[in-house]
């Protein structure tokens, strides 16, 4: 028995034996060399920043959502204020009172990726002090009333009057539910997958760890919908039926300029959201989207070689047909500025992600 709970909750053999916990480039190292013909197909420039002509480097890497948001109809995601670094605790103070905004809210960096640095912030004093340690431009956004988040993996083909949707994906946060004996720690170290977020449920929960939750009492560890950050995935494109598709597409088709990426959409009740209403899109990302339904503990690592190669080849098509547009695909200098450029923001939100 002990030799069994060796294998499955030491972080090691966790990683080891379910893939959706191997690196990025684990999983991605054996298809790349696909990627590496359409680049060169695409004259060796990086094609992608041709798939959304209205967001920056067509939302592969570096965009900045202060940019994006209003891309969207208004009606369709939080309201929120832009925080530039450096800015005056005194002056955030200032424009959250002027915003209407009730906590808690969500601080999150306008430039991110995997949820890193992101934070719900439950009072004044806990924005003053995100504010104070961020070294990154910011956004401070309302707080969805929704409760459950799916990604919706949607394009469409440039001159065609309608997109369609390529993967859905439920998120499921991490949280537990209280027995009234045995302590948070104990109840988090039950669930293999809580084992490999322990040391950033220690720095947030610290001695709360002890503390025995009552019976039947369920617990939201992490309030965000991030794989990195816990969450498990679930593939739901099986609910992609043509009323979903219908209403998804009306307003992805709103989106100036966007063809193809994942829309991680807060939401309450299913059926309204398969009916356009009720939902919040709090990311847009583009270019860059991992079809990450394929994150499922159900597929294999062949299932989502498979995904990924597909959705490639949907970004190269629509990459190119935008190009014979007139669109201009980034040049080999600009794509190596901007790798650089994302790889010093990872450090930073590494580095400023330890301390909130």
């Amino acid at each position: 028995m002990k030799w069994n709970r060796l294998f499955t909750h030491h972080p090691f053999f966790i990683r080891l034996f379910n893939w959706e916990y191997w690196s990025f480039n684990t999983v991605y190292g054996p298809v790349y060399i696909i990627f590496a013909v359409f680049i060169m197909r695409a004259g060796f420039r990086y094609f992608f920043s041709a798939a959304n002509p209205s967001i920056k480097n067509g939302g592969f890497l570096m965009e900045e959502k202060q940019h994006i948001y209003p891309l969207i109809p208004t009606e369709f995601y939080p309201a929120y204020f832009f925080v530039p670094v450096g800015t005056p605790e005194a002056e955030v103070q200032k424009q959250f009172e002027q915003s209407g905004f009730s906590f808690p809210v969500i601080a999150k960096p306008v430039v991110g990726m995997q949820g890193k640095a992101v934070k719900k912030v439950k009072d004044l004093q806990e924005l003053l002090q995100y504010t104070s340690l961020c070294t990154v431009d910011f956004m401070v956004q309302e707080f969805s009333s929704y409760t459950m988040e799916v990604g919706i993996f949607y394009h469409r083909i440039p001159g065609e009057t309608k997109g369609t949707v390529t993967g859905i994906v439920a998120k499921e946060p991490m949280k537990v539910t209280g027995d009234g004996v045995s302590s948070l720690y104990r109840l988090i170290c039950e669930e293999p997958r809580y084992i490999l977020q322990m040391n950033q449920l220690n720095r947030i929960y610290g001695e709360t760890l002890l503390h025995v939750l009552p019976k039947g009492e369920e617990m939201i560890l992490v309030p965000y919908g991030n794989h990195a950050r816990g969450s498990k995935f679930l593939d739901w494109t099986e609910k992609a039926d043509s009323v979903f598709i219908d209403n998804i597409d009306k307003v992805c088709r709103q989106i100036n300029g966007f063809y193809y990426g994942r829309l991680d959409v807060m939401y309450s009740n299913w059926e309204e959201l398969r009916n356009g209403t009720g939902f919040h899109i709090i990311e847009l990302n583009g270019a860059g989207s991992d079809p990450t339904h394929m994150y499922d503990p159900r597929h294999s690592i062949f299932f989502a070689w498979k995904e990924i190669v597909k959705h490639w080849l949907i970004l190269f098509r629509i990459s190119r047909l935008n190009h014979k547009k007139g669109i201009a695909y980034m040049s080999w200098k600009e794509g190596a500025a901007m790798f650089k450029a994302n790889t010093a923001l990872v450090k930073k939100l590494d580095a400023f992600g330890e301390k909130i």
